[in-house]
C-alpha cells in the first residue's frame, strides 16, 4: 500500500507536487483556501482536507508550500492548524522562501512538541517544478533531512542539506539574489539592443551561445521579447524576496547592491499593476525607461493550465 503525505498550499508549485508524489506512488490529502485547488486535488485522485490539521492528520510529512512565512507560521500554529493534527514525530517540509529567522523559530517551537521541521525551500519556476526539475535547499536536522529524502525524490531532482535550521532560507535567497541578477542584466543587455536596432531573437540566440550564456536566457529571454508575462513566478513574491534579501544582507554587514536596484524597479512593476504577473514583467519598466512604449503583454493561462 502506498504512503500518504500531507500538503497545504496547492497553488502553481503545489499542483507540481501533487502530480509528481502521485506519480511516485504517494496518496495525497491536502488543503488549500481555493476552493478550486481543492476541486483539482480532487480530480488528481488526492483527497481534499477540511483544514490544515486535517491534512496532518494520520501522516509521517506534510509538505507546505505558500507565499511568505507569515502564512507558513499561521497554518502551522494558527486555529486549526498542521500542529494541531499532527501526531509526535511527524515531519514538516516547508518550502516556502522564508524570512531566515522565522524558520529557526519555527523549528524551535515545534522541536520542543516533538514535531520535526525542515526549511526546505525548492529552487526553479513554477515550470520548471511541473517537469520535475527542482533542487530542494533544506535546513534543519541531519537525521531529518536523511529521514525525508524519499519525500523529496518525489517531487524534486536532487536535495542538499545546507546546515541548521534556516539554512535553506538562507541559501534559497542567495540563489533568489544571484537569479534576480541575470534576470536584471538580461533585462538591461535587450533594451539596449532593441535601442540599437539589432533584432531580438537573433540577439537573444547570440547570447545563449556566448560567454554569458545563462539559464535564464532560456527560460525568460523568449517571456521578455514576447511580453509573455504569464506567471511562472509572481511580481509581488519577487518584490517580497528582494526585501528578505537586503535584510539579510543588513543584518550580517554584507553588500547588496544590484539587489537593492533591482528591488526599486520590481517596486515600480508592481505600481505599474504588474503585481500579478510573472517576475519579468519588469521588463516594460526597463523599457519605458528607455523611452520604448509599454506593451500589454499576454495574459496568463486559463486556470489550472499554468
Amino acid at each position: 500500500m502506498s504512503e500518504r503525505i500531507g500538503i497545504v498550499g496547492m497553488g502553481l508549485m503545489g499542483q507540481a507536487f501533487i502530480k509528481h508524489l502521485r506519480n511516485a506512488q504517494f496518496m495525497i490529502q491536502g488543503f488549500d483556501v481555493d476552493k478550486r485547488r481543492m476541486d483539482q486535488l480532487a480530480e488528481a485522485g488526492g483527497h481534499p482536507a477540511d483544514t490544515p490539521a486535517a491534512a496532518a492528520k494520520d501522516v509521517k510529512c506534510v509538505i507546505v508550500s505558500v507565499p511568505t512565512s507569515d502564512i507558513s507560521r499561521e497554518i502551522i500554529f494558527g486555529p486549526n492548524g498542521i500542529a494541531e493534527g499532527a501526531s509526535e514525530g511527524m515531519y514538516i517540509c516547508d518550502t516556502t522562501t522564508a524570512r531566515p529567522e522565522d524558520s529557526e523559530r519555527t523549528h524551535a517551537e515545534l522541536k520542543e512538541r516533538g514535531i520535526h521541521y525542515l526549511d526546505s525551500a525548492v529552487s526553479g519556476t513554477s515550470t520548471m517544478a511541473e517537469a520535475g526539475d527542482l533542487v530542494v535547499i533544506a535546513g534543519g536536522e541531519q537525521a531529518d533531512f536523511e529521514a525525508c529524502r524519499d519525500y523529496f525524490a518525489g517531487f524534486s531532482r536532487g536535495a542538499y542539506y545546507m546546515g541548521p535550521a534556516g539554512s535553506g532560507a538562507r541559501t534559497k535567497l542567495i540563489i533568489n539574489l544571484i537569479l534576480a541578477g541575470n534576470r536584471l542584466a538580461l533585462a538591461e543587455g535587450m533594451v539596449l539592443g532593441e535601442k540599437a536596432g539589432l533584432e531580438a531573437n537573433n540577439l537573444l540566440e547570440v547570447l545563449k551561445d556566448g560567454a554569458c550564456a545563462s539559464k535564464t536566457m532560456t527560460d525568460k529571454g523568449p517571456k521578455m521579447i514576447e511580453a509573455d508575462y504569464s506567471k511562472q513566478g509572481q511580481v509581488k513574491v519577487s518584490l517580497k524576496d528582494s526585501r528578505l534579501m537586503m535584510d539579510m544582507g543588513q543584518k550580517l554587514g554584507a553588500p547588496t547592491l544590484m539587489i537593492q536596484v533591482y528591488s526599486q524597479i520590481m517596486q515600480a512593476a508592481l505600481e505599474k499593476g504588474y503585481a500579478e504577473k510573472d517576475t519579468v514583467a519588469f521588463y516594460e519598466i526597463m523599457r519605458g525607461m528607455a523611452g520604448l512604449e509599454e506593451r500589454e503583454g499576454i495574459d496568463d493561462v486559463p486556470f489550472g493550465k499554468g
